[in-house]
């Protein structure tokens, strides 16, 4: 007698159509689900520290001890970095990490890249005008490290704090102060980039404190048009924030507010959006 061989039928073959759109709904539905795990580890690989760099005398510390200790404090040029835990409404943990402005030390920022979540850049826009080739090198030198980060490490937030505007002087109303310096930072910094990045681009030496060969510095790469100036609305490291602040030292409280005013309110809502 002879046994009959039993006939397999493929998988697939033996699905309804409809079975085979709901598998097909199923699979797309668990793509869909791992790719946003996925992003949201990512995402919350980048560290919590927030980092204050700047050239010396910008405000750094005084944000820094509004922030840790809930007022301004009386300072003087730091000379070692400081960092401390704060908590943000409702209930976020941030680390702040000062970070000096000293030529010979500044660059200890990239010691906390890894941990970073944002960089704060702090000029003073009362004298940015006169400082500008010092603060605009300072700020190539951060530029070129974030752009110098491996792809698998999530690039941090940059924000540039034009602090100090109730230093600014202008012939417009109060109301007006925080635009004008915004305005006044953005344009300084983007002219003296500009200069640097093309004294690189003819291989002309560009006057700096700093050890590392200007000519092996990058970080200013724009994505407009080939020849263009440097912009930060076009520049390849990401976006660019800018936000207008002043505290007062010794009276400028976290939390409170100076009659209807609060200095760091732009910097603190910027904070608290990115812990969300």
């Amino acid at each position: 007698m002879v046994s009959a061989t039993p006939e397999i039928l493929p998988f697939v073959g033996s699905l309804s159509t409809r079975n085979l759109a709901l598998l097909s709904v199923a699979a797309a539905v668990v793509i869909f689900f791992a790719l946003t795990l996925l992003t949201r580890a990512k995402s919350n690989s980048r560290g919590n520290s927030v980092l204050l760099v700047g050239p010396p005398d910008a405000g750094k510390t005084a944000i820094f001890s509004s922030f840790v200790y809930n007022q301004a404090l009386p300072s003087h040029t730091s000379l070692q970095i400081n960092s401390a835990h704060v908590v943000l409404p409702p209930s976020k943990t941030l680390r702040i990490v000062d970070v000096p402005g000293h030529p010979r030390i500044r660059d200890q920022f990239r010691e906390h890249l890894r941990s970073a979540k944002a960089i704060v850049f702090v000029v003073d826009a009362s004298t940015v005008s006169r400082n500008a080739p010092a603060v605009a090198e300072h700020m190539h030198h951060v530029f070129h490290a974030i752009t110098s980060l491996p792809p698998s490490q999530p690039t941090p937030k940059v924000l540039v704090l034009a602090h100090k505007t109730d230093l600014v002087k202008t012939g417009v109303s109060s109301s007006s102060v925080t635009e004008v310096a915004i305005a006044r930072v953005r344009t300084v910094l983007e002219r003296e980039l500009e200069k640097r990045k093309a004294s690189q681009t003819g291989g002309v030496g560009v006057e700096s404190m700093d050890a590392e060969s200007e000519s092996e510095l990058g970080g200013l790469e724009c994505g407009g048009t080939a020849g263009s100036g440097f912009k930060f609305s076009e520049w390849d490291g990401g976006e660019v924030d800018f936000i207008g602040t002043w505290v007062e030292v010794g009276e400028t409280k976290y939390g409170e507010k100076k009659g209807d005013q609060d200095g760091l309110r732009g910097l603190k809502d910027w904070l608290e959006q990115l812990l969300h």
